[in-house]
Formats: structure tokens, C-alpha cells, sequence
């Protein structure tokens, strides 16, 4: 049997993607008041950006515990996995790779290697994807873990907010800052690679648009590129309408941003995630 890849529900890949390379899924919980949701489990995409102006108090997200991945590396190891590559959203933006730490130094049947993605959403996806590719061809860890330090140095994930009210409310941004953005009626961009995010504010949605269309021309060409959007379909499909000369042969995903994050981001973020060719 070949290495199994474990991830989180921050990576935003399509489920049947994960079905045929064999990648388990570790949902992150979300917390609204007294009710808890598991990611991609107990609350659809759809319903949960048409319920998430109205909940109150704003959403919360927690890392799952390292229990959790005990539980899940045990069971792989009891279907005759060699190995374990476990890979997760970056730990500048969660925990969530430190509980897989914490439960691959307590696990002592097969080897497990933690990887942070240094990304979020399908910028962790495509590291991912690409990870269960090569375990399946037969690769080895060193390998694998080699491929993709070259894969994540090309990938980024940059993406335009209609508003910084989600992330001062989930307590990802300092409040006054949040408030000074809103006064000014600034237009946020949050742009991410190797861990490192960063963030830029335009005056005019033209202008955010713009920028984005500017970062796809800097980083291309792409082995990979995808729209991600949190509940603005038809926007996203207006971008994808614009940046198409850019999008490579094959499958072009418009990917809704998982819950997980929607609850830090808002509704309306709209961008890309992408791995540039060597």
C-alpha cells in the first residue's frame, strides 16, 4: 500500500477529488453560539453563506484536537498504511497543524510527517492533490515532501474582500484597523504565499479587480489555476470570464470557499489560487 495523505477542510477540494486519490479529510469545527458544525459536514456552502449575515454571535473556528488525529492516523494504520503525510493550513492562520504535530510525536505504529502547507484554501488544496499523486505513483517521503517544497514556493492565493467586518469579528483582525478600513470605505486584498500573508487596501472595487488581474499576469503562466469566491457566483464567473486567457488546458474549477474560512473572510471575497510553472 502507498503513503496515505490527511488533510483539513480549509484545503477546498472537491470531494471527489479526495475520493479517488484516496486523501481523508479532517473537518474543522464551527461554532455559532451554543451550536457547533463540522465543516463540510452538517452545513452546506450554499446554506451556510445565505444563514451568515444573520448569525449572531459571529461565528467561530477551532482547530480539531489531537485526539482526533490519533484517530485517524490509527485507522490508516490499521488498513496497512507504510506511512502517513499529513498536510494542513498554514499555522500563521491556525492551529490546526500543531494538533496534527502533537498527534504524530504521541503516534508511534507507523511514521507520521506533518507538513504546514504554508497556504489556505485550494492553495493548500493543490499542494495536497499533488501530494496524493505521487504517493500513489509509488513515491516515497523524502520524495514527496522534496516535490513539494518546490510546488508551494510557486503557489499563491490572493483575493479581493467586500468588507473587513468578518475579520474583526472573528478577532483575525485588530479592531481599529478594521474600523479605520470601513470609515474609509478601503476595498481589502489579502494576498498569501509561503505562510506569508500580506495585505493591501484599494480605494474603488474596479481598483481591487484590477490588482487581482495584475497579480494573475505577474505569477503566470500555470500548471494550476482556480477561482475561489465566498457566495458571489456570478462574480466569479465574471473573473473567470476575464482572466480566461490565462487559465491552463483542462479543468477550470470556480470553487465556493469552505465555511471555515467564509466565517473570517465574509461574503464576497473573490480571487485566485494558483501554482505557477517552473
Amino acid at each position: 500500500m502507498n503513503i496515505r495523505i490527511v488533510t483539513d477542510s480549509t484545503c477546498d477540494l472537491p470531494a471527489e477529488t479526495a475520493r479517488q486519490l484516496a486523501i481523508e479529510v479532517i473537518p474543522l469545527p464551527i461554532h455559532v453560539g451554543e451550536h457547533s458544525f463540522l465543516d463540510g459536514i452538517d452545513l452546506t456552502r450554499e446554506e451556510f453563506y445565505a444563514r451568515l449575515p444573520e448569525y449572531t454571535p459571529a461565528p467561530k473556528t477551532a482547530a480539531p484536537g489531537p485526539e482526533i488525529f490519533m484517530r485517524l492516523y490509527e485507522r490508516l494504520a490499521n488498513e496497512g498504511a507504510p506511512a502517513i503525510l499529513s498536510i494542513h493550513i498554514s499555522e500563521s492562520l491556525s492551529a490546526t497543524v500543531n494538533s496534527a504535530r502533537i498527534a504524530a510525536e504521541q503516534f508511534t505504529r507507523i511514521p507520521v510527517t506533518v507538513l504546514d502547507s504554508s497556504q489556505l484554501s485550494l492553495g493548500t488544496g493543490f499542494i495536497v492533490e499533488r501530494a496524493a499523486q505521487l504517493a500513489q505513483a509509488g513515491g516515497r517521503m523524502i520524495e514527496i515532501t522534496a516535490a513539494l517544497q518546490s510546488v508551494m514556493k510557486r503557489t499563491y492565493v490572493f483575493a479581493s474582500l467586500k468588507t473587513l467586518e468578518y475579520l474583526r469579528r472573528s478577532g483575525r483582525m485588530n479592531f481599529a484597523i478594521a474600523r479605520f478600513g470601513e470609515i474609509l470605505q478601503l476595498k481589502p486584498l489579502l494576498h498569501m504565499n509561503m505562510g506569508k500573508a500580506s495585505a493591501l487596501r484599494t480605494r474603488t472595487n474596479k481598483r481591487a479587480r484590477q490588482r487581482l488581474l495584475d497579480w494573475l499576469a505577474e505569477y503566470a503562466p500555470y500548471e494550476r489555476l482556480a477561482v475561489l469566491h465566498a457566495g458571489v457566483q456570478e462574480e466569479a464567473q465574471a473573473l473567470y470570464e476575464q482572466a480566461r486567457s490565462f487559465f491552463p488546458e483542462g479543468e477550470i474549477p470556480i470553487v465556493q470557499i469552505t465555511p471555515a474560512i467564509g466565517a473570517h473572510l465574509g461574503i464576497g471575497a473573490l480571487g485566485f489560487a494558483c501554482i505557477s510553472k517552473e
